[in-house]
């Protein structure tokens, strides 16, 4: 088990040198046996601390941050009727004075002298928290061993990004407590930070020496200020594209050599930071979740990962509630959402089944298309099925020369129509699923580019796709936000209607 960090040292190394400031007060007096009355003198001249709580204001390379972290020496962090006060105090002051919000507890959860009062504190600190989010100000948690209890399963576990450090016992139920309940020792490397960062529970592992870098980073992104133009930026002008077939297009967005997503990233973000799972216990290494900067614009980036959903049953129910958390961090946080598409479809599995990925899907298309936040969406490459739709419908949906779109592989598609999968490519000719088709219908709004293909030039192809995104979500920063979200309404209410 790693040793415990106490509240300075984590100020220390996070913030900027001599930069913090507290915000604590005296501690709100409550009803106290003498014993307790004499737990907490013992606690105070322990730890040198008034409560369990230390809360304050600091700089991390120069921009402020809100603090609340939990000093583990002061009667095991456990947070009673005063430290919640001080902590909701804390919440609301950042939530006033709009600053980004880092809370680091570690804690043994709820401070049994207090009994169910203390218990029920967890309501009110979980509602500012609430409060903070929907004033779109970014929430962060560090997570220090241990953490449990109702810290964990209240403003520990409410974090836009939460991380831990190495080795920290994470978990609801106290070790201690189940086995003097069951007689019995809890199943061993379940309650660590490692392995809820490995079941998508939190987004990380990261020592307390390095948090401050990182933290940096993901404030660039959320708590950063988009590069806004005085007026729309044009595409090049580029020679017209070249007609190819749709089957030829299949083949291209196929190529083991072609860039993916993570080609487009690397070449084209300038800042980029990695989320994992949906939160709640999922991951599907298929979806990828990013905070990022693209061209200076801060966006969130959900993109799928053809890499890996080639070799494996992926692409499931875990991968599209993921995608769901990236559309409520982009609309809680007011950052444009990029979507990147590249995909053979959807998991068809029993387990896909079981675990809803229809309603998976209805769900995703339902919040995309009425997100508030500014969206564009990408075809990449292969646009199979509805796992391709469920990403597809934003303000402005860009396709590479050589993307498609289609219900079903054209060999499936075949297969339905002729009884055979031998006439792929007339059905892929005849279903309109090429970017120039997808263009004329409606369905896409601007084709990419490849010279010639895209696998022939991965990197500026990539740095190609990165600045088109980039151009367009400028260019939808320049619209009223009320006329943006209408107009995307109104585009797919009238899609495939009958014009004139």
């Amino acid at each position: 088990m790693p040793t415990v960090t106490t509240s300075m040292q984590l100020c220390d190394n996070v913030l900027d040198l001599g930069s913090f400031m507290s915000w604590d007060t005296e501690p709100v007096q409550v009803a106290m046996s003498e014993q307790y009355r004499a737990d907490l003198e013992a606690a105070r001249e322990k730890s040198g601390l008034d409560e369990s709580v230390v809360t304050g204001e600091g700089r991390i390379r120069g921009r402020r941050v809100a603090v609340i972290a939990c000093e583990f020496g002061f009667l095991a962090g456990s947070v009673g009727v005063a430290a919640a006060e001080r902590i909701v105090s804390a919440i609301e002051r950042a939530t006033a004075e709009r600053l980004p919000l880092l809370a680091s507890p570690t804690s043994g959860g709820t401070r049994m002298q207090e009994g169910t009062v203390a218990f029920l504190q967890m309501v009110k600190i979980a509602a500012a928290i609430k409060i903070h989010k929907e004033a779109h100000l970014p929430y962060l948690v560090y997570l220090r061993h241990p953490t449990t209890g109702g810290v964990f399963a209240s403003w520990g576990s409410l974090g836009h990004v939460t991380v831990a450090e190495p080795g920290a016992l994470v978990g609801f139920l106290g070790p201690r407590v189940y086995e003097s309940l069951h007689g019995a020792t809890f199943p061993e490397g379940v309650q660590t930070s490692e392995n809820l960062y490995q079941r998508g529970v939190i987004d990380g592992v990261v020592p307390v020496r390095w948090l401050r870098p990182i933290l940096d980073r993901v404030l660039r992104v959320l708590g950063g200020t988009p590069k806004l133009p005085d007026r729309f930026e044009p595409a090049p002008l580029i020679e017209e594209l070249p007609d190819i077939p749709a089957w030829e297009s299949v083949l291209a967005s196929r190529s083991p050599i072609r860039p993916g997503s993570r080609s487009v990233l690397r070449h084209g973000a300038t800042t980029l930071t990695p989320l994992s799972g949906t939160g709640q216990g999922e991951s599907d290494r298929s979806m990828l979740l990013y905070l990022a900067r693209l061209s200076g614009t801060p966006c969130v980036v959900l993109a799928q990962d053809r890499a890996v959903s080639a070799d494996s049953d992926a692409f499931g129910p875990a991968a599209l509630r993921e995608a769901r958390r990236g559309m409520r961090l982009a609309e809680e946080l007011r950052l444009p959402l990029v979507l990147i598409i590249d995909t053979m479809g959807a998991a068809l599995s029993k387990d896909a089944e079981e675990r809803g990925l229809a309603g998976e899907i209805a769900r995703c298309l339902a919040e995309l298309v009425t997100l508030r936040c500014p969206t564009v969406s990408v075809l990449l490459g292969q646009g199979t099925g509805g796992g391709a739709l469920a990403m597809l419908p934003a303000d402005r949906v860009l396709c590479a020369l050589n993307g498609w779109l289609a219900p079903l592989p054209p060999e499936g598609a075949s297969a339905i129509v002729y009884r055979s999968t031998g006439r792929a490519a007339d059905i892929a000719a005849q279903q309109g699923i090429r970017s120039r088709d997808l263009m004329r219908s409606g369905i896409v709004d601007a084709i990419i580019p490849e010279v010639p293909d895209a696998a022939q030039e991965p990197i500026p192809f990539s740095q190609r796709v990165a600045a088109a995104i980039a151009r367009e979500i400028r260019e939808l920063a320049l619209r009223p936000p009320q006329q943006r979200h209408a107009a995307r309404l109104r585009r797919y209410r009238e899609f495939g209607l009958p014009t004139g």
